[in-house]
């Protein structure tokens, strides 16, 4: 969500920014170059002024003094400023120009003499902008005699120190702006992790009552006031997921214990029947079979409603000692099948878990394997430390299952149609996942190459993180667990 929320935030904000900043710039633009004008057209004032006084001088030679002393300002003017200047009589002849020979850009038709003969000072050439290298700054006045226009004073500037001094003008503007974007992308990074942390407590919150740890809450505090609602209304929902989900356990595991007796004497009776009838009658063994079925599927659900009830005990455990334990262990039974049972791996390697939950899910599991292994089969058992977990495989050679039953593995009641025949009640895969999904462990399954099951075992090497939430920065580590 920060993904998208961040960069709407930085495009709003540079907007913003934009918005003040182009108007500021180009009225600073204006602001140098309305200045320049200004110096301009008081220079065509006076150069105006010195063409009004040498026009009406007599025509007796006297004139030719103060036309001098107008060509002499003008050849100053430009030896000085760089700029060309000259008054041109109304049909375009010069009277003085500086430097020699120099002519008013556009002649008399251009739009500055034209505005100067009808007796109106230049409007002010179009905005020089730094990227207008090509520029010139060209300002018109009239020199007026008896009412009429005799003569248009004309100035050509280069606008290079105008372009440089605009640049010079923007730079603070410029540095303003970054300044103000970097504070801007600061101030959207805290709002976005201002906003979107309850959002990853009620994301790692969820995610551990998703993996069974129920008890995970979220402290309703930090955030804006929608999202500290909706952490009070997770947490009703979670109480209220708790309090179902408690209550279908206590009836599972109630009604298997109260089943438990009565099916106890009904197989009893069904012996003391079964010594009445003749040895080998084969509806006796099909309601003995049935019945023993029954009491294996009670006593299924009676140790998957306490292995998702009790808490873990979980702690720092010889991962690898336990499980060559519980190999030697059911090494006899391997024996007495036929099959070959081989552990493999690290001989010493620790981790987070609760030993006695570990130790039975091995045991559903390697007795799982041993099941479906058939005589001279083998099964592999490996312990493998990892930096952050040690993963236990257990491999065998049956028959496996085929792709499209593998994702129903370790479901309820689930059996492949292929081992019917054999013995079980399709609960205990099931209870090895709740097993170690309450010690923070992990348990998969895939197939193994050529022939049979690979069921993973993965089991961290650290202590999870607590399960009860309080809002939590996002600097932390994200949920603990497999």
């Amino acid at each position: 969500m920060r993904a998208r929320l961040l960069p709407l935030l930085i495009v709003l904000l540079t907007g913003v920014l934009l918005a003040l900043g182009i108007p500021l710039a180009t009225s600073q633009a204006h602001s140098e170059q309305q200045r320049v004008v200004v110096d301009r057209i008081d220079d065509t004032a006076r150069f105006a002024s010195l063409a009004q006084f040498a026009a009406e001088s007599p025509n007796d030679g006297s004139h030719l003094r103060p036309l001098a002393t107008l060509r002499e300002e003008l050849n100053r003017y430009h030896e000085v400023y760089g700029i060309s200047a000259g008054v041109f009589r109304r049909d375009g002849r010069p009277m003085a120009v500086a430097p020699d020979r120099w002519e008013a850009p556009g002649g008399v038709a251009g739009r500055e003499f034209t505005e100067a003969l009808a007796g109106r000072r230049s409007q002010g050439p179009a905005q020089v902008w730094p990227w207008d290298d090509q520029r010139t700054l060209v300002v018109a006045s009239p020199v007026i005699r008896d009412g009429d226009v005799i003569a248009v004073v004309v100035t050509e500037s280069p606008t290079g120190p105008l372009r440089s001094t605009i640049l010079q003008s923007w730079l603070p503007i410029l540095v303003g702006e970054a300044a103000a974007l970097l504070l801007a992308l600061v101030a959207a990074f805290q709002l976005t992790r201002w906003v979107l942390r309850p959002v990853r407590v009620l994301d790692r919150a969820t995610h551990h009552i998703a993996t069974g740890r129920l008890t995970a809450r979220v402290a309703p505090a930090g955030g804006p006031p929608e999202l500290r609602r909706l952490a009070v209304s997770f947490n009703e929902m979670a109480d209220h997921v708790e309090e179902v989900l408690e209550q279908q356990r206590a009836f599972v595991a109630d009604a298997s214990h109260q089943l438990r007796n009565p099916l106890a004497a009904l197989l009893l009776r069904i012996d003391l029947l079964g010594l009445e009838l003749p040895e080998g009658n084969e509806e006796f063994a099909s309601v003995r079979a049935e019945g023993k079925r029954l009491a294996e599927v009670l006593d299924g659900l009676l140790g998957l409603a306490l292995a998702e009830h009790s808490a873990a005990d979980t702690r720092v455990v010889d991962v690898a000692a336990l499980v060559a334990e519980r190999v030697a262990a059911w090494r006899p039974v391997a024996d007495r099948s036929g099959v070959r049972l081989r552990l493999e791996g690290a001989s010493a390697v620790t981790g987070w878990a609760d030993p006695v939950g570990l130790s039975s899910a091995l045991d559903a599991v390697v007795d799982n394997a041993l099941k479906f292994t058939p005589e001279g089969g083998l099964v592999t058992v490996t312990v493998t430390p990892h930096r952050e977990r040690v993963v236990l495989e257990v491999a065998d050679t049956g028959p496996g299952v085929d792709e499209d039953e593998l994702e129903r593995v370790g479901s309820r009641f689930w059996r492949s149609q292929r081992h019917q025949n054999v013995s079980g009640s399709g609960l205990g895969l099931s209870i090895v996942g709740a097993l170690l999904a309450a010690g923070g462990a992990r348990i998969d399954y895939a197939h193994h190459e050529p022939t049979g099951l690979r069921v993973t075992v993965t089991v961290p090497r650290h202590a999870p993180e607590p399960a009860t939430f309080v809002p939590i920065s996002p600097e932390r580590s994200g949920p603990g667990g497999a």
